[in-house]
């Protein structure tokens, strides 16, 4: 037997349409290279021991759990669909457009009578996600005729009582001019197991370090490294400017009395922070971007 034919592989099953390039840029940062073709559905990782299948985000919890593959990436919201039976590694909150959960919202148009849940009794909805939407009305004791829609459904809105929909931003359904009633599920992106690749030992291990770098790659997508320069006589000023992920690093330079100070900040606060460093007293002030940061 060669060693192509005796090397374990783990099978991946990342999100085919609209989570695809944002999972795709994920791993990258996560350390992984990815490559494939316009037309293929088979990714190639720069990890050998892993291989890449893609599949909608909606069949992804199904194909998990029979085994298909041994892990995938996919959203809360089409696990409880699906009713699947799957380990939860690690919850991943990234989406299409933005680092937020997405919402499954009841919207109808701005013009409709329809001011709350109750008032569509007896109503026609139009969805995808049609087992977690009766469920939703079951519990609200309110008996609504619930149908299946084959995506784009903002434009059925007036050709029925209400839709649900999922939204990042509420921008498409402003754009068609629909107002939101109600919230019936807040998702985030899952990264998920089949139960027996979880029981695998080799496999275990291989998908909780891939879990670990997701997760290291999300936290630094918000972050940022930070180098200066400062003498001993300002450094107890800068210190108490400078945020830090725990406690700054700080290092004597070689024949003055200086030192070197490096921490780990968000980046939302860089704009406002340099200019306070630089009158505290620092210098040689340096912002870099991270891939991960393993807490």
């Amino acid at each position: 037997m060669s060693n192509t034919e005796s090397r374990k592989t783990l099978k991946f099953g990342l999100p085919k349409g609209s989570l695809e390039k944002s999972t795709f840029d994920l791993l990258e940062h996560a350390g992984y290279d990815i490559s494939i073709g316009s037309r293929s559905y088979y990714p190639t990782f720069s990890d050998p021991d892993i291989q890449g299948i893609m599949f909608r985000a909606q069949e992804m919890s199904r194909y998990v759990e029979n085994g298909v593959v041994d892990l995938g990436l996919t959203g809360h919201d089409w696990i409880l669909e699906n009713g699947s039976e799957v380990v939860e590694v690690a919850e991943l909150v990234y989406s299409k457009q933005r680092r937020q959960p997405a919402r499954w919202v009841i919207a109808v148009p701005a013009e409709s009578a329809v001011e709350k849940v109750e008032d569509l009794d007896g109503k026609l909805i139009a969805t995808e996600l049609v087992g977690v939407t009766n469920k939703f009305f079951e519990k609200r004791g309110i008996t609504a005729k619930v149908e299946f829609s084959w995506g784009a459904t903002e434009v059925k809105a007036r050709l029925v009582d209400a839709i649900v929909e999922v939204t990042e931003t509420g921008s498409s359904l402003r754009a068609n001019n629909l107002r939101i009633i109600d919230v019936v599920l807040t998702s985030t992106t899952r990264l998920i197991a089949n139960k027996e690749a979880w029981s695998d030992p080799w496999k275990r291990e291989k998908i909780e370090n891939i879990s670990l770098l997701l997760k290291g790659a999300i936290v630094a997508r918000d972050m940022v490294g930070l180098k200066l320069n400062v003498s001993a006589a300002d450094l107890a000023t800068v210190l108490a400017v400078l945020p830090a992920l725990k406690h700054p690093t700080v290092s004597p330079l070689a024949g003055n009395d200086w030192f070197a100070v490096e921490t780990i900040i968000e980046e939302s606060v860089v704009r406002t922070l340099i200019p306070d460093l630089k009158k505290a007293g620092a210098q040689g002030i340096i912002e870099y971007p991270l891939n991960k940061v393993i807490p």
